[in-house]
């Protein structure tokens, strides 16, 4: 219904959505996915993308919002999310992005007028910088 069947055209998902939650939908609890996901709806929960689909993408639309966390290897974000955000390819943070959590990253792309309240962190970080600096009360 939303996208096509014809896998000879490279990555499956690029543009492609296989599950779309409308805007009048409210999801509480977890939601686990493959393929593309847009999101117009609220979701109180965790996003996950299935750790065998490489490419999956989820797309959080400027009317969506998504309080949790978000695991999926590109993730797309363009409306607000509440919780921590970590993409094994890459997240693109379009104007109307509104994040609130810490966005772990292997490329990154924001544009002016997103806005993040929190740290970015590359995946290839020391685990030093992901926890912060060591007490040293010895």
């Amino acid at each position: 219904m939303f996208g096509s069947n014809d896998k000879s055209k490279g990555n499956r998902n690029q543009g492609n959505v296989e599950t779309l939650i409308g805007p009048r939908v409210v999801i509480r609890g977890d939601l686990h996915f493959s393929g593309g996901l847009y999101v117009e709806g609220t979701i109180h929960g965790a996003v996950i993308a299935d750790e065998s689909d490489a490419d999956a993408v989820i797309t959080l639309s400027e009317r969506g919002l998504i309080e949790g966390e978000v695991r999926a290897p590109h993730v797309v974000i363009n409306g607000q999310l509440r919780g921590d955000v970590y993409a094994s390819q890459k997240v693109h943070m379009a104007a109307a992005a509104r994040v609130s959590g810490n966005v772990y990253y292997n490329v990154v792309e924001m544009q002016a007028g997103a806005m993040l309240t929190g740290r970015l962190i590359h995946s290839d970080a020391p685990l030093k910088q992901l926890t912060g600096p060591k007490d040293n009360a010895d």
